[in-house]
């Protein structure tokens, strides 16, 4: 994938975990009890687009911050 798209991702996630008022260390906790084995560091490598995500990731990450695929992948 290319890297400023990744950034760019992981920005939009930033922003969304943001404004649902939720940390990092919310966001891992509640993908954690949702079943998806993620820590706060690989939250943050995801929101500076060091780490790429995973289809289930990216579901609950959605679910968790009641939001739309395209406001995660909007890269315009």
């Amino acid at each position: 994938m290319n890297p400023a798209v990744e950034k760019r991702i992981g920005n939009n996630i930033k922003l969304l975990r943001e404004n649902a008022n939720l940390t990092q260390e919310m966001l891992s906790a509640k993908l954690q009890i949702a079943g998806c084995d993620i820590t706060r560091s690989a939250v943050a490598k995801i929101e500076v687009g060091q780490r790429h995500l995973y289809p289930d990731e990216i579901i609950l990450i959605k679910e968790i911050l009641r939001c739309s695929f395209e406001d995660i992948f909007n890269v315009n």
